[in-house]
């Protein structure tokens, strides 16, 4: 592409597909390319390949169809410089992730490519997970436990590692198990009370990880519940209660950072009795 007339034939496509992609992030990396492409590592852009998929999760939950497609292409962008640093000191190259991620498929839904029965979704996922665990060597709990990244959002891995758990049988028995896990939540928080009084802010903060551990453990019992979304959606009503308390200090005449908590405590509670 560093001749001219190859790159204004280049420039002058009407649409570009997988392979130009390949080709452009090539360039980028290469001696006469962007300097800073060239300078990145799998490490340095690490967190780049978390906000990209971030954004296109944002774009998912808004349904834009138009912001998607964009937001996916900057997920594929990542992919693809990953796999160009991978390529250059011959790891592995855009065909090898391809083969792998076919194999992957083939072999994880025998019930398409081979001739294994199930009689529904939770069959199909019984069998995805004694497939996974069979293909990576698993074989016991802990490892199966072992292999869900510690990278994941906190809640998310939470509630992975309590599911992976009960799988294997560590749960409580009763036919409603909601009642035990609550007293287990209760007994956290009064652990977490004991360390605040104390005084012992290093163990407080110990406590308050097994506090929010049981409350994600709720979670895996209430059919459809997701801790991480639980969260978000707390998050999202703080931030609507928040305004309205602010739209009504302003109303009010209220310094919101020199009133009393009395105050504010009440502009929160009719924020909260709207249905904020």
């Amino acid at each position: 592409m560093t001749d001219m007339p190859d790159l204004a034939r280049f420039l002058a496509k009407e649409r570009y597909d997988t392979q130009d992609l390949r080709r452009v992030i090539a360039v980028l990396r290469a001696p006469m390319g962007c300097p800073w492409d060239a300078q990145q590592t799998h490490a340095s852009i690490r967190k780049n390949f978390i906000e990209e998929t971030y954004e296109a999760v944002e774009a998912i939950d808004k349904g834009d169809d138009a912001l998607l497609c964009e937001e996916l292409g900057d997920v594929l962008l990542q992919v693809g410089l990953h796999t160009q640093m991978a390529g250059e000191r011959g790891a592995f190259d855009w065909d090898d992730v391809t083969d792998g991620i076919c194999r992957k498929l083939i072999e994880r839904h025998p019930h398409v490519f081979g001739d294994v029965r199930v009689t529904g979704v939770d069959n199909v996922l019984r069998n995805w997970d004694a497939i996974k665990r069979r293909s990576k060597g698993q074989g016991s709990a802990t490892e199966a436990m072992d292999s869900v990244p510690r990278e994941l959002p906190a809640l998310m891995r939470a509630q992975k590692l309590q599911a992976k758990a009960a799988k294997a049988g560590f749960d409580w028995r009763e036919e409603t198990p909601l009642r035990r896990l609550e007293l287990d939540l209760l007994g956290e928080i009064e652990e977490l009370r004991a360390a605040l009084l104390a005084g012992d802010l290093a163990h407080a903060q110990e406590e308050l990880g097994d506090v929010i551990f049981s409350a994600v453990n709720i979670a895996r019992v209430i059919p459809g519940c997701d801790a991480e979304e639980a969260l978000t959606g707390a998050s999202d009503r703080f931030l609507r209660r928040f305004a309205c308390v602010e739209q009504s200090a302003i109303a009010e005449g209220i310094d919101m950072k020199t009133a009393p908590m009395e105050e504010l405590d009440r502009l929160w509670r009719a924020a909260k009795a709207q249905g904020r």
